[in-house]
């Protein structure tokens, strides 16, 4: 069992490039948000290359995940649930992967179709500042990279559900 943990974050408008640390703090790549008016991201090593891409599918609320070539790696969607938050990604023919967390909580957790638990990540930041994770990846079966731009879907995910019940309160 190989465990990783890697830190990285959001920005306040969603764009420009931040830093995914190791945790003994060295930095190991980049997370750039392409632009405030759109959710795509790319994950960079430490040259600079794009390893894993993620984004919204076009007029859906599924996240596309692509490596460097734009081939599909897998497809991220919200799965309907009471008094819980779930979401699946799907990596075709690496697997379904489930994604849980408590109503409330600032906790998931990544199991694959055999209940084994694969990857947990929760949000350290919050209220007032730009949402930042801590991944612990457990296994080597999925690399971390592609991880992390599924929990960058989970929060665009969330970001757009958020907007879209604000934007929808009030009209007359």
């Amino acid at each position: 069992m190989d465990h990783q943990i890697l830190f990285f974050n959001d920005n306040f408008f969603s764009s420009g490039k931040t830093i995914i640390y190791a945790e003994n703090k060295t930095q190991v790549g980049e997370l750039d948000l392409k632009s405030a008016f759109s959710s795509s991201v790319d994950v960079l090593n430490q040259t600079g290359i794009i390893i894993v891409s993620g984004k919204f599918r076009t007029l859906r609320n599924r996240w596309v995940v692509t490596d460097y070539h734009q081939n599909e790696l897998g497809e991220l969607r919200q799965r309907f649930a009471f008094f819980s938050k779930k979401y699946e990604y799907d990596a075709g023919k690496r697997g379904v992967y489930e994604i849980k967390s408590g109503a409330f909580s600032r906790h998931y957790e990544i199991y694959d179709s055999q209940s084994k638990l694969l990857a947990k990540f929760e949000k350290v930041s919050g209220f007032f500042s730009s949402a930042a994770y801590r991944l612990s990846s457990y296994e080597t079966s999925m690399p971390a990279w592609e991880w992390i731009v599924v929990v960058m879907g989970v929060n665009a995910i969330i970001k757009r559900n958020n907007s879209a019940a604000a934007n929808s309160g009030g009209a007359t």
